[in-house]
């Protein structure tokens, strides 16, 4: 029976919670049935300090953010009703630090309750610049498909500003074009704006906070208009729209300058070195864009290097992939060459090599979000991991659906765990059903995975591999491909 004046434990289970207690370089309370901390450990490394500092006796729901206490509260009453386990995560503020933790309840003995800490903010921030970095590749396309779609010049830097405000997360933007014929900059667009009070800007070269930009070719920043003297506060409309951050960058082509791209906000703007970088990035395919739409320049080579600049960036997040399980580094280099042999052996259009090759190296995104108590779990996976580890590929398609550049690259990392016979996942798919980008890169896979080290076995030989796929013709591999892929290696 429980009481609430000591921790219950039956008899010779004392040993058990200790070793638990001590296994784990996490965050561990014993709770009883209403959330009031009975025991706990925390290790070395943990940094949830309001908890591991606290004394016992009192409720864990009382020294966390409040939607992480009704989290717990609703995990004990799930608990009682039979649930074996619940798994949440919430985030702090620690020292003007955002800390996330993942948090698992457990039943224990007498209507107590098992709380597992861990501390995921790297992973968090890890998924979260991925995230950030997928948005810029897209907001980046986006731009480059309309300036080659021949809109007008209007039309392209309105959505350009769109962009900025979206990406960028700022109340208005405006850009402001060289008139070469006055030597003034003149308004071409604006968006976020309460007021016209920008729309009728004539400002001489050194005139004004764009006017200074443009003459000094550099950025300007102010980080309180109210507090700066400055033309823009003699508008009484512009006074009106409360703006108190601003920034100005001039936009230039091979030195030429176009114009100006001016950033507004109503409050102080948490401004990190990303941030700038992808305001540079934002302002130069403005300046592309007016480039293109004034001096009808042929942007063919700028595609190509966008191209690149985008194969680059997906090459970096294979690498932090690799980097961050050490066990298959140099895996997705050498499954993608493995892959691209066997697709030029069967003669596919360079056009799709292309995407394969980019799905390839994304093969493995969706394990970003997989956390590393299972990813790294030396032992065999419980049925309840298993079935959180095959989730990965649809986290892939989660992440690399919205973005359109990459969507023919999505049949490898959605479909490289599915089978010949139909007994892979997560779908289950069979034949030709898989699409054959997933069904080349199966053979790569496997290959490579039995032909390298691992800590529990040593790597087979080349024969032995190109048995097992023979062994496995018709059940895990594409019978028609097998001859091709043993042929190219054996050659």
């Amino acid at each position: 029976m429980y009481t609430d004046s000591s921790l219950h434990i039956p008899p010779h289970a004392d040993q058990i919670v200790e070793a638990m207690l001590h296994a784990y370089d996490d965050l561990i309370l014993i709770l009883n049935k209403d959330g009031v901390i009975l025991e706990h450990k925390s290790g070395n490394s943990f940094h949830l300090h309001a908890l591991w500092k606290t004394k016992l006796r009192k409720k864990v729901q009382d020294m966390l953010p409040v939607d992480a206490g009704l989290k717990i509260t609703a995990g004990l009453d799930s608990l009682r009703q039979g649930s074996g386990a619940v798994q949440f995560e919430f985030s702090t503020l620690t020292h003007a630090e955002t800390k996330w933790y993942e948090v698992r309840l457990i039943t224990a003995f007498d209507e107590q309750a098992i709380a597992f800490f861990r501390d995921i903010t790297k992973h968090k921030l890890s998924e979260e610049k991925i995230k950030s970095h997928l948005n810029q590749l897209d907001a980046m396309r986006s731009i480059d498909l309309a300036i080659t779609s021949g809109r007008d010049l209007k039309q392209t830097l309105s959505m350009i500003l769109d962009y900025i405000r979206k990406y960028l997360k700022v109340d208005a933007a405006s850009v402001l074009l060289l008139n070469p014929q006055t030597q003034r900059l003149d308004f071409a667009a604006g968006v976020g704006f309460l007021t016209n009070a920008l729309q009728f800007t004539h400002l001489k070269i050194g005139e004004g906070l764009a006017g200074q930009s443009v003459h000094k070719r550099t950025l300007i920043h102010v980080s309180d208009l109210k507090k700066r003297e400055t033309g823009l506060l003699y508008s009484a409309n512009f006074s009106g729209e409360n703006f108190v951050e601003y920034y100005a960058i001039p936009l230039a082509v091979r030195e030429q300058i176009l114009g100006v791209l001016e950033i507004f906000h109503r409050s102080k703007l948490s401004a990190g070195e990303e941030w700038n970088h992808f305001l540079n990035i934002l302002a130069g395919q403005a300046s592309i864009a007016i480039d293109s739409a004034v001096m009808l320049k042929n942007l063919q080579q700028s595609n190509v290097e966008l191209t690149l600049a985008y194969d680059k960036t997906i090459d970096g997040w294979s690498r932090a992939l690799d980097l961050r399980d050490k066990e298959t580094e140099e895996h997705t280099r050498r499954v993608t060459e493995l892959t691209l042999r066997l697709a030029q052996k069967l003669e596919i259009p360079e056009a799709e090599k292309k995407h394969i090759r980019r799905g390839a190296i994304l093969h493995d995104i969706g394990k970003v979000a997989i956390p590393d108590h299972i990813l790294f779990k030396p032992g065999a996976l419980t049925t309840e991991e298993w079935t959180i580890m095959r989730r990965h590929p649809l986290i892939a398609e989660e992440i690399l659906m919205p973005i359109s550049y990459l969507a023919s690259a999505l049949p490898i990392p959605r479909f490289h765990h599915e089978k010949w016979d139909g007994s892979g996942y997560p779908d289950g798919r069979a034949g030709e059903a898989i699409p054959l980008a997933a069904r080349l890169f199966a053979f790569a896979d496997v290959y490579d995975a039995l032909t390298s080290n691992r800590p529990y076995r040593p790597a087979w030989s080349q024969a032995d591999a190109l048995h097992y796929i023979r062994k496995n013709s018709g059940s895990h591999f594409d019978p028609k491909i097998v001859p091709a892929f043993i042929h190219m290696m054996a050659g």
